[in-house]
């Protein structure tokens, strides 16, 4: 399996380059050379695996460059440390299932994806003996994820962005109070899209890159990806039957458009089994105005009770941009210039037909998102957390008769605590992980959203 860029500027390299490389050097984002399909005996056999030999699996279809003993090995010592046996246990209630991804040391989705990734950073560095200085952005969760993916691992420094105080206070305190030598925290004075068009700037800065060994955690990983196209097979193979007749839909919080890209690419990999992707949105609706309009125009952020979703430049939608282009990879540049130039591009009646043949899409404003999380609760006696309850919010809008509807579940509610009490009328109860976070000593840099500022501060912290 080879990896190529969607601007078309790179040779192709091997799934540990590509690992290694993050962003492409050419400023596109990798992708396999060609998606791979399973066949229908080789999906047969996938509904008898566990969740990690089940992950061994799927990925091998990806990597064939980790000897296959050492990328399972990699594989079950990512979920040891999760505390569901099913690793993503689904939940049914009836009008849905939840498949909650929460279960990973920092209770968001993003463990799933960056325990690993944080294993292969160190199993590729230990057999270079290499160095990485990690820099990423972070809405939310993927900071905290990453510094617990990567925490106290040699040959490797971490430098997490976040927007100063526009994430919960847990979120926060999670990142914060990690003290290990090797982890940097700063908080930066703007948005997440300040913080993430800062780290682009890096990164396609390749002399800077390459003098600092820069790797990337975001999204832009296409490792990040393919970890959680797992998770929608393992769902899918749950749900179809014995013999592999019917589809499942599932509904996708959607901020940065990686999660639910991953849902695109495991649509391609078990074909037939994976019906409509719902893509849902809170009141910072670029990727809903994309779906519904062909409009994909930049607009002001609004801070809502989901600020992982508080988007509005998707970092994946390249990835997509790319297929919907039919892989042309000069036309995916040039538009990708445009929209740089101007924040804004539009979709023509034919390509918007193939985007809604992809996607279905709906926003939940926060009266919508809060009265989803109270009528759970009262109906279900289930906690939803606000990404959550916009994707099942959205998932019921567009649900269709007579087909599995699969709502993603992307973190734990007691991470966003004000919001459950707004809508049930008390706080969540702690588990013992985030209780114990209220007393531990924390540790961060408060910097203006500055190109200069923070190229500094990683030059000056590096391993």
């Amino acid at each position: 399996m080879r990896y190529i860029s969607t601007r078309g500027g790179i040779a192709p390299i091997s799934f540990t380059e590509a690992v290694m490389m993050g962003l492409a050097t050419d400023g596109g984002l990798l992708l396999p050379e060609k998606l791979p399909v399973a066949a229908a005996a080789e999906i047969a056999a996938w509904r008898e695996l566990a969740y990690p030999e089940l992950a061994g699996a799927v990925l091998s279809r990806f990597i064939d460059d980790i000897p296959p003993a050492d990328l399972q090995e990699l594989i079950r010592r990512s979920y040891a440390g999760f505390n569901h046996p099913e690793i993503t246990p689904l939940v049914d209630l009836g009008e849905c299932r939840i498949l909650e991804l929460f279960h990973g040391p920092t209770l968001a989705f993003k463990d799933i994806a960056l325990q690993l990734l944080g294993n292969m950073f160190e199993y590729l560095l230990a057999a270079s003996g290499g160095r990485m200085n990690i820099l990423g952005a972070t809405s939310g969760d993927t900071g905290s994820a990453a510094i617990y993916g990567v925490r106290g691992k040699e040959r490797i420094n971490i430098f997490i962005l976040h927007p100063h105080q526009r994430v919960s206070p847990i979120q926060e305190r999670q990142m914060t109070t990690v003290l290990d030598a090797n982890v940097f925290n700063i908080a930066i004075r703007g948005n997440f899209d300040d913080g993430q068009a800062i780290v682009k700037k890096l990164f396609n800065d390749i002399p800077f890159k390459e003098k600092y060994q820069l790797g990337a955690i975001n999204s832009i990983n296409w490792a990040r990806i393919v970890a959680q196209v797992v998770y929608y097979v393992y769902a899918a193979l749950r749900l179809t039957g014995a013999k592999g007749a019917g589809q499942v839909d599932f509904a996708v919080p959607t901020g940065n458009f990686g999660d639910i890209f991953a849902g695109f690419v495991a649509r391609r990999l078990v074909p037939g089994l994976i019906g409509r992707l719902i893509l849902a949105t809170n009141e910072n609706n670029l990727l809903t105005r994309f779906v519904l309009d062909g409009d994909y125009s930049v607009s002001t952020v609004r801070p809502t009770s989901s600020p992982s979703m508080d988007i509005q430049v998707a970092s994946n939608f390249e990835r997509y941009l790319y297929y919907l282009n039919d892989e042309d990879s000069a036309r995916t540049r040039q538009e990708m210039d445009d929209f740089a130039r101007s924040g804004s591009l539009r979709f023509g009646p034919d390509r918007l037909a193939r985007i809604q043949a992809d996607f279905a899409s709906q926003s939940a404003d926060e009266p919508a998102t809060l009265a989803t999380i109270s009528d759970f609760y009262r109906r279900h006696d289930y906690l939803l957390d606000p990404h959550t309850a916009v994707g099942v919010y959205a998932g019921l809008a567009c649900r269709r008769e007579n087909v599995p509807l699969v709502c993603l579940a992307t973190a734990h509610p007691a991470k966003f605590g004000a919001a459950v009490e707004a809508a049930i009328g008390r706080p969540p109860e702690l588990p013992p992980a985030l209780a114990a976070l209220e007393n531990k000593e924390s540790r961060c840099q408060v910097l203006d959203a500055d190109l200069e500022a923070i190229r500094s501060f990683v030059a000056d912290h590096a391993v």
